[in-house]
């Protein structure tokens, strides 16, 4: 039996796009014991994966803190790893490449760089979706890729029944109309209006409810919708799949849980601006589609509202 090393950082849309690629390389080493480094928001959320066997955490303190350097690659050395998986393939994780395996080829450090196709350069293919990038990655490594390519990410949910008897959800529209402060561009303006035109079609057949993220209580006030919280704290990323599962539409901005969303089978749809496309970003499955435009801005909820109607 061999040790096998996953490197998986975040975010947590990446958490559930490499949930596939996870599961591929467990089922390729059935006989090994499959270790994960990862970081604290992830941490205890991996302790659920049925693939991992164990984690190490990185703390990812800057590179210049060189007493945490030294004791986390002790850690790594020891454990005396025979292969390793780099799926965040960064340039921090390049790094601990050149420190720990500095002459390894894609036959013990697996990564978009060890396994760059020689006519291709690593910025024409990094413009290849995320998926098809992580299955040529395992694929140039040896593996068969079964489920790279459509990955699952239900094993990252919890019971949220005392939560959804305490708002009684049962039938439910969720939407996420935060995003990260720095990233305003993939912020779609117009929920409220969303909102209205939903209740003046369903009226109370469907409940309409947002699941804010700690930033976002605050902000959550400012739309029409039932801020879903735990005892006044936003839900955990386990109670937050479960609640996306269950429910029986979503409508999001590009944020990790519209990827979520898309892995775990829900119906829904993303809405995207400029900043990428959903083919990059791999966020289409049978359930989930997306509505791309130039400027989201200029995206009216009329549109958005008949593309709801015609696939709830």
């Amino acid at each position: 039996m061999s040790n096998i090393l996953i490197i998986k950082h975040g975010s947590l849309g990446d958490i559930a796009q490499a949930s596939g690629a996870i599961q591929d390389i467990s089922e390729n080493h059935k006989n090994d014991q499959i270790f994960l480094l990862t970081t604290k928001p992830y941490f205890d959320l991996f302790q659920k994966n049925p693939f991992i066997h164990e984690l190490i955490l990185d703390k990812r303190l800057p590179r210049y803190n060189l007493i945490y350097l030294y004791f986390l690659m002790r850690d790594l050395k020891k454990h005396n790893f025979s292969k390793i998986f780099d799926l965040q393939n960064s340039s921090r994780t390049n790094f601990y490449k050149n420190i720990l395996f500095p002459k390894a080829d894609k036959n013990v450090w697996s990564s978009s760089i060890t396994t760059l196709p020689l006519n291709r350069n690593k910025e024409e293919f990094d413009k290849s979706s995320v998926l098809e990038r992580f299955d040529y990655q395992l694929k140039e490594s040896g593996l068969n890729t079964s489920n790279t390519l459509k990955p699952e990410f239900s094993w990252a949910s919890s019971d949220i029944s005392e939560i959804k008897n305490f708002y009684k959800l049962e039938k439910y529209i969720l939407i996420f109309p935060f995003c990260s402060s720095h990233l305003k561009i993939k912020k779609w303006p117009y929920y409220n209006e969303l909102i209205q035109k939903i209740f003046n079609k369903y009226g109370d057949e469907y409940k309409i409810v947002t699941a804010p993220g700690p930033s976002e209580i605050n902000d959550a006030k400012n739309i029409n919708a039932i801020a879903i919280l735990d005892n006044g704290r936003a839900l955990d990323i386990s109670q937050l799949t479960s609640l996306i599962k269950a429910s029986s539409f979503v409508v999001a901005n590009d944020t990790g849980p519209a990827h979520i969303s898309a892995h775990t089978g829900t119906k829904g749809f993303a809405l995207f601006g400029k900043h990428t496309t959903a083919y990059k970003v791999s966020i289409e499955r049978d359930n989930f589609k997306a509505i791309e435009v130039n400027d989201l801005n200029n995206l009216s909820a009329e549109k958005v509202f008949e593309r709801l109607t015609n696939f709830i």
